[in-house]
């Protein structure tokens, strides 16, 4: 087995020729956290200009002991991640213990009761939760206990949100849907995940995640949710983003079963220099709608 110190790979990186490391405190820093990968973004917060973008691939860990470690061995090896003065700091965290409940049902004493319908929740984690969908939904997470208090010491000085990925992937994409014509199906897929989402009159009508184990997963759930929503698998537009390549093996045998298909695109309001054209525009949507969270 890899020890945590030899387990993370940088995979793409791109930096803006723009990006001036004197002025982190006029920039934010966006990071999501996964189980297998960790993505980071700095954002001139004024132009809402992207000027850099960094994609780690994580080796395969047994433990949160082991992630944490690893998650600090890539901080101390970083030149920008333990600066301590940005404009603000927003982390979000991939991991499939998360709730969503109506506002008019929440009561933040009970957030961990949420949570636990759908999760089992560890002595060592958490509860965390987000407002967001325009103030229509919350979501309750959970964190590991150690792994927080780490990043709360770090960015101790910073103004900081703690949310979820489900949380960016819906909120991101409310603007896409309240100016469609028509209700597509919103897929994002993510490593080893597969995020489906549907609006209906700009509101949040459906959103889950599903753990891929083998490429038949995709389709298999895609068609299960397009029959619950009463959707037609021959007519209805579904708009993909994430991990998939246009000219893919995967693509083209998605393309096969689900025919009304096209790529999203970056979330409006954020600016790209020519450096980021080598980055496909359906991919990081979840990183980059981290910008427009309420904070």
């Amino acid at each position: 087995m890899q020890t945590a110190t030899a387990s993370f790979k940088l995979v793409k990186k791109v930096r803006d020729d723009r990006f001036e490391e004197e002025r982190l405190n006029e920039c934010a820093l966006l990071i999501q956290i996964g189980v297998r990968d960790v993505q980071v973004a700095v954002v001139e917060d004024a132009s809402r200009r992207v000027v850099l973008l960094e994609d780690y691939v994580l080796g395969e860990l047994q433990s949160h002991d082991e992630l944490f470690q690893l998650l600090q061995n890539l901080f101390d090896s970083h030149p920008l991640l333990l600066a301590g003065f940005w404009q603000r700091v927003i982390i979000s965290f991939k991991n499939s213990k998360f709730a969503q409940v109506p506002p008019s049902l929440f009561v933040e004493e009970s957030a961990a009761d949420y949570l636990k319908i759908n999760a089992a929740l560890a002595p060592d984690e958490k509860v965390l939760w987000s407002r967001h969908g325009g103030g229509n939904l919350i979501t309750v997470f959970a964190v590991q206990s150690g792994l927080l208090t780490w990043l709360q010491k770090v960015y101790a000085n910073t103004r900081v949100t703690y949310t979820h990925q489900s949380v960016a992937l819906v909120e991101g994409l409310l603007p896409v849907a309240a100016s469609e014509v028509g209700d597509p199906l919103y897929i994002y897929v993510d490593r080893f995940k597969l995020h489906i989402l549907a609006y209906r009159q700009g509101k949040l009508l459906y959103y889950n995640q599903f753990l891929i184990k083998q490429f038949a997963d995709y389709v298999k759930y895609i068609m299960v949710v397009m029959k619950g929503l009463g959707m037609d698998a021959e007519k209805t537009r579904v708009v993909l983003w994430g991990y998939i390549g246009k000219n893919s093996p995967h693509y083209q045998e998605f393309y096969k079963y689900v025919r009304n298909v096209e790529f999203g695109g970056r979330p409006a309001g954020l600016e790209f220099g020519y450096l980021f054209d080598e980055v496909q525009e359906h991919h990081f949507y979840d990183l980059f709608a981290l910008m427009f969270l309420p904070s």
